[in-house]
């Protein structure tokens, strides 16, 4: 069976921003998803966020972790936390898991018609990141995801150490 590629896709329209993930999003996509974090903090009009992740077949823990840092950037912003539409029974078991129900309303399926927002999706170039940007990124994500519930600390303290005792090695 072959693997499909990451994407990310993103609209915004009408205070609804969407981020659509597809394929395996795993880490390469960090810089990609942590620069769509940043935006969103500083979007005006921004009145919800929707995450679509139907058809991702994988999600890694660094693009979880970038997850869990959009809904924290607009955290106090919205009405309502972030939306995540995940049908895919291994993901939504994961974002279970990982205690995302605390940060957003998980569904299985929109709410309302999403056929505007499909044909307003664009595919966001994937933002390059050197190793040292890469690196840098994981550990942020996994200690956002660490923050998150007792299980995700207990589950990543041993790769942030590992990440931290890297990249102290890498500074001096």
């Amino acid at each position: 069976m072959l693997i499909e590629e990451g994407r990310i896709k993103a609209a915004f329209d009408s205070g609804v921003f969407i981020l659509k993930l597809c394929g395996d999003v795993r880490l390469t996509l960090c810089a990609t998803l942590d620069t769509q974090a940043q935006r969103l903090a500083e979007t005006p009009g921004l009145q919800a966020v929707m995450i679509d992740l139907r058809e991702a077949t994988n999600v890694d823990s660094t693009a979880l972790g970038f997850l869990a840092k959009v809904a924290m950037a607009v955290k106090g912003r919205l009405e309502h936390p972030p939306t995540i539409i995940a049908d895919n029974p291994d993901v939504r078991q994961m974002l279970d898991v990982m205690g995302f129900a605390r940060f957003f309303t998980l569904m299985e399926a929109p709410l309302q018609q999403e056929e505007a927002f499909n044909s307003a999706l664009e595919e966001l170039p994937e933002v390059p990141a050197d190793e040292e940007g890469l690196r840098s990124r994981i550990l942020e994500a996994h200690r956002i995801l660490m923050h998150m519930n007792e299980h995700n600390r207990e589950q990543f303290q041993p790769l942030v150490e590992m990440l931290e005792a890297q990249n102290n090695v890498a500074q001096k």
